[in-house]
């Protein structure tokens, strides 16, 4: 094989990665070309997984028609951004000062149009049919979201491997499929945060008793290692179980991890510039389309966490019963008070902090949704 023609196969597949959804029905082939040719180990040491759920709009943040028909290019103008002939919507002015940060891919496309079975997908690079059916959520021998995966084949112990924040997300009366391990087993599911804007936000197992150190911690779980060692009749859910007790003693005896999740640590100016909730209605009811008020300190936390080594981080824009993206018929009012005033200030500064901080050079940040929007507002798939 020639030189040119191993290029083009690499390319070739990359190609074949998108177009199914990130990592999918095309990756064993992928890697048996990849281990031929001798591709090159990534630079990228963690990976942040921001999940815009809900389906956003690609006409309407990154991939403008100024010039086409009204119904088409919708009610928002193009601005400039910092890479020229790349425009980007008017409701994000300070994310147009990144756009040199991240490249757009236009090309990434399914046929799924179902919220649950579409981010199954997205999630897990399988596709969401078992036995003719779509696969709508959870259940136990779902394929794993790619942490889990990570999790499972190069685990790491003095930090966490996978967290997803800020809650479990769901449609329907479920749980959107592709959050948790499946048939991996619960020892990879992710450990999941809950709201960091919430003033009593308290991440779950960072807390010992009053009457027990560190050290008498780590006396405990050596005596407990030492008398499980010796057990013949291990099965799968004591193996998980294990697992759980070995992720919490990390959890606990780190310092370096239980200060990432201390937002207080920050200067109050670098909160403010991410972006602070207000504190009038945190109830569930008054959150419906009520825009993303805890996701500037999310993204936060998300630097924080990368920061002191977690290796995959999934970050939902919505919190569990948030509609997100998901406007229909609200589309651009919608988008324009509720999601990209949020969007705009906290990913922006996100971008801004990681790139000077150098975290950009090691971490892969991958954005997306479970799939886009039609053009014409009032459409059953819009």
């Amino acid at each position: 094989m020639s030189h040119s023609e191993s290029r083009l196969l690499n390319r070739r597949n990359v190609m074949q990665i998108g177009s199914a959804g990130m990592f999918g029905v095309s990756l064993p082939n992928v890697l048996k070309a990849a281990a031929n040719n001798g591709l090159r180990k990534g630079a990228a040491k963690r990976c942040v997984l921001f999940f815009l759920d809900g389906g956003p709009g690609q006409q309407d943040m990154w991939d403008m028609k100024p010039d086409a028909p009204p119904e088409i290019r919708g009610e928002f103008y193009p601005i400039s951004t910092t890479v020229p002939g790349i425009q980007v919507c008017e409701g994000l002015p300070m994310v147009s000062q990144q756009m040199h940060h991240f490249t757009l891919i236009r090309s990434v496309t399914h046929d799924i149009n179902i919220h649950s079975a579409a981010t199954y997908y997205m999630l897990s690079g399988r596709r969401p049919v078992k036995n003719g059916n779509l696969i709508v959520k959870e259940l136990p021998d779902n394929f794993p979201p790619f942490g889990s995966v990570l999790s499972h084949v190069s685990p790491q112990h003095e930090v966490l491997d996978f967290v997803h924040m800020p809650e479990i997300i769901w449609d329907a009366g479920h749980d959107l499929p592709g959050q948790r391990s499946g048939f991996m087993g619960a020892a990879y599911d992710p450990l999941v945060l809950g709201d960091p804007s919430v003033e009593t936000f308290k991440p779950p197992g960072l807390s010992l008793p009053e009457d027990i150190d560190v050290a008498r911690l780590k006396g405990r779980n050596d005596l407990r290692k030492s008398i499980e060692g010796v057990r013949l009749d291990r099965d799968s859910v004591l193996a998980d179980l294990d697992v759980h007790k070995q992720k919490a003693y990390s959890l606990i005896s780190s310092s370096k991890t239980r200060e990432a999740f201390d937002l207080s640590k920050e200067p109050a100016k670098v909160r403010e510039r991410y972006g602070l909730p207000d504190r009038e209605d945190r109830s569930t009811g008054a959150r419906n389309f009520g825009g993303l008020p805890h996701l500037g300190q999310s993204l936060l936390l998300t630097r924080r966490l990368v920061e002191a080594g977690v290796r995959f981080v999934t970050l939902t824009a919505g919190r569990r019963r948030d509609s997100a993206w998901d406007g229909h018929l609200r589309h651009f009012p919608i988008l324009r008070k509720s999601l990209l005033p949020f969007f705009d200030r906290g990913f922006s500064a996100f971008m801004e902090d990681m790139s000077q901080r150098g975290l950009l050079e090691d971490t892969l940040l991958v954005m997306m949704g479970e799939f886009g929007r039609t053009p014409k507002i009032g459409q059953a798939t819009t």
